[in-house]
């Protein structure tokens, strides 16, 4: 009976193999099969499932579900939560300590009632260690599978760390803890996408899972006896896998038939300097998913750091420095309310207004367009 339904709704979502249908925001990726587009509807349920203390929420965490942060317009996209987070940097030496012993580097805003009776706290403090405290904005993760299918040569190619070709764009690679290439997250420290699901379960719900399956302290101290008592892992790793799928198979959103005016903003867009760092396209690698396999991400980013300048400047993360960031992928741009790491651009105008460091001489050159062109950027941008 429960397949008998799920085949039912996969006609009705238009989604089996040899059903024509344009690709909308949280659709599947074209090409599936019909177990992986089962897996997709499948997680899914899981993305929004919402976790109660007697399920295994927190102690301490910021959302309850994933969907509760990436819900607009649909489950995976954009949100209107801003979290905190916190790093210790020594400018002499380079260093940085994510303070994971402190409670970093992701400060959760909200307490079970438990913990609030037990601790009298109803958030995670800051610990005193941190040199600065960062607002990060919810993205939209639509695509990221494939994302996580560009081959590592790809980003390495790409990048020019001692700018080489002197045109003063120096994109470099971020590196996890064990010396990997990382690119998810603002700072591009994790390096695959199953890792970067993984661990937003404890980070973001403290929900513990198979691959996570430690609670982090508060603040440094330890768990209060009887504060948390589901057991460890506290989801599974079937649950794990599900919710991973449909992140994984979920479509990058289409962009919009362009206009004309739109067509002479992609070329103003080249012309300025823009495309240095949000590359157009990236080339998918082999792959067990033949959905995933050599396809073409109009993703408009080559996911490596970039220094944008003090002003932009809050934590480092990994070898990134305060001032880098890893190119924004604009694929779903048109989805955002609010724009740059932090949200603090309320139009994308003023998002490439704040761009400095590196992009200075593109933010140049935009001042320098005449209204018309100018219109023109922002009308393709809006395609996005």
């Amino acid at each position: 009976m429960r397949r008998a339904a799920t085949g039912l709704l996969l006609v009705a979502l238009g989604v089996l193999a040899g059903c024509p249908k344009s690709v909308d925001p949280g659709d599947p990726l074209p090409g599936l099969t019909r177990e992986q587009q089962r897996r997709f509807l499948e997680g899914r349920i899981e993305f929004r499932r919402t976790f109660a203390p007697e399920t295994g929420l927190g102690p301490l965490f910021n959302a309850d579900s994933c969907a509760e942060c990436h819900e607009d317009p649909v489950a995976g996209g954009t949100g209107d939560e801003v979290e905190i987070h916190v790093a210790a940097f020594d400018p002499l030496s380079g260093s940085c300590d994510p303070l994971i012993e402190r409670g970093g580097p992701v400060i959760q805003q909200q307490a079970t009632p438990v913990l609030v009776a037990a601790m009298g706290i109803e958030s995670e403090p800051v610990p005193a260690e941190a040199t600065a405290v960062a607002r990060r904005s919810t993205p939209d993760i639509l695509g990221f599978g494939l994302l996580d299918a560009v081959p590592e040569s790809t980003l390495l190619a790409l990048a020019d760390p001692e700018d080489r070709d002197g045109d003063g764009i120096s994109g470099r690679p971020n590196r996890f803890f064990d010396g990997r290439i990382g690119r998810f997250g603002r700072k591009a420290l994790v390096p695959t996408l199953r890792e970067f699901n993984a661990g937003a379960f404890p980070i973001e719900q403290g929900i513990t899972n198979p691959d996570v399956p430690d609670e982090e302290t508060i603040g440094g101290l330890a768990i209060p006896p009887g504060v948390d008592p589901i057991p460890d892992p506290e989801i599974s790793g079937e649950m794990l896998d599900r919710t991973d799928d449909f992140v994984r198979f979920s479509a990058a959103p289409a962009h919009e038939k362009l206009t004309r005016t739109a067509e002479v903003g992609r070329e103003i867009f080249s012309r300025i300097g823009c495309e240095r760092c949000h590359v157009p396209t990236l080339e998918t690698g082999d792959h067990a998913v033949k959905a995933l396999r050599h396809r073409t991400v109009r993703a408009y980013t080559d996911l490596l750091l970039h220094d944008m300048g003090p002003d932009l400047a809050d934590i480092c993360f990994g070898q990134a420095s305060p001032s880098e960031f890893r190119t924004e992928p604009l694929m779903g741009l048109r989805l955002s309310q609010r724009f740059l790491h932090d949200g603090r651009a309320g139009t994308v105008e003023q998002a490439i207004e704040l761009h400095a460091g590196e992009a200075a001489a593109s933010v140049g050159r935009f001042r320098a367009l005449s209204q018309a062109d100018r219109a023109a950027l922002l009308e393709f941008l809006g395609s996005l």
